[in-house]
Parts: structure tokens; sequence; C-alpha cells
């Protein structure tokens, strides 16, 4: 994959490490993003990831000129994707006579007002890898994850419950009372009333009217 880099990161290194990791580096005046990575979906469509590099105290100097705004709008309007790394090692809270929750508030406004992710790098080395590493993410194709879980398939048991549970005032207890009973779903709907009668917390009322589902019949025969 080829990589688009802003000329002016020559003196940083990471042009350096990068053709060391063994990609195509293109140096350009770039007037948005300090690394564009260009690549193709699954249907043959370009979208280009525009990258903005700062050093932590870059970053704390764009908050006082607002610089950062402008650049982050140049970023949604150039770029299908859009990523801001922050680079260095040191409390960025402790770096200038700044007001913690001002540097909170501009976070924030990137990742929520913005939609931009943030990720944090500790050194230009550290940089140049996460960029070896996203370049070779996005030569892979696209995967889809779903955020539903996989429901596993219900067991026999499970669904013999289950059918159980049908039957009207029949709840999991019941059920489960019931099958251990008669030992089969078969054999709960052969049941003689006097027999359903037997299981605890059955009652009269209840053995009836499963009686009365079971072998009455289906109302719909008549088109009904």
């Amino acid at each position: 994959m080829k990589i688009t880099v802003d000329y002016r990161e020559q003196r940083s290194g990471i042009i350096i490490d990068l053709g060391k990791k063994g990609f195509d580096v293109e140096k350009k005046s770039l007037e948005v993003a300090d690394f564009i990575l260009e690549t193709k979906d699954m249907q043959g469509n370009v979208y280009a990831l525009g990258i903005e590099r700062k050093t932590q105290e870059d970053f704390l100097n764009s908050i006082m000129n607002k610089r950062i705004l402008r650049q982050l709008v140049e970023l949604k309007r150039n770029f299908s994707k859009q990523l801001l790394i922050i680079e260095g090692d040191q409390n960025i809270y402790t770096l200038r006579n700044f007001h913690p929750n001002s540097i909170r508030g501009m976070l924030s406004s990137i990742a929520i007002d913005f939609q931009i992710p943030v990720i944090y790098t500790k050194t230009t080395k550290d940089t140049a890898s996460l960029l070896a590493v996203m370049a070779k993410r996005m030569e892979k194709p696209s995967r889809h994850y779903s955020l539903i879980p996989k429901r596993k398939a219900p067991t026999i048991k499970e669904q013999q419950e289950y059918v159980i549970e049908t039957l009207p005032g029949v709840g999991t207890t019941l059920a489960k009372s019931l099958l251990k009973h008669f030992g089969s779903v078969k054999s709960v709907f052969e049941a003689k009333e006097l027999e359903l009668r037997q299981i605890p917390k059955m009652g009269e009322k209840k053995a009836e009217k499963i009686i009365d589902v079971v072998n009455d019949e289906y109302a719909g025969l008549n088109g009904k």
C-alpha cells in the first residue's frame, strides 16, 4: 500500500521508519492531513483515511489558537475516514498552565461533535508502527461484526420444556415438574386429568384446561 506523507514529516523520522517497514512512501505538500492511506473496498470503490498527527505540545498550541478546529473541519470535508494521533509520553495535563477541563472539553468535542477517533502514541517510532498496522489492516477485506450475540440452538431438553410451557397455566417450574413426573412430552399430552392433578401446584382448573387444549377438536377445521 502507498502511504502519502506531508513532506514536513521528513524531520520526524516517520518517513524513514515506514520505508524500512517496506511501504511505498510518497512525499507531497499536503494542504490537509499529515498522512493519507488509500484503499479499495470489495466493490472497487476508493476511500481515503486522512490522519492528522500532533505532538502533545502541538495539540495544546492548536487548542490555544483554535487551529485544531479548522484542521478537523478540513479532515471531515476531504476524507471519508479521519483520525487524530496525539504523540508523546508525558502527562498532557501538566505540560502547560492549562485547566484540565479545557483539554478534556476539546477531546470530547473531537470525539462527539466531529466524530473523529483519537489514538495516542508515545514516540515517532510508535506512530510509524501504528501507521504500518493500520495500512495492513486497510488492505484486508472489510469484516462486519454483529453486535447481537448469536444464540445457541436450544437443546432437546429446553425445547421439551418450552412445548409444555405453552399449555395454559404452565410456567417453567410446573413444566419441569410435569416432564420429570411423566418422562416425555408425549406422556404429558396423554395423561388423564386425575393424573395431572397429582402434580404439585397443578390444581383442578389447570388440569381441566390442559385436557381441553390437548383433546378438543381444532376449531379451524371448518374454516373458522
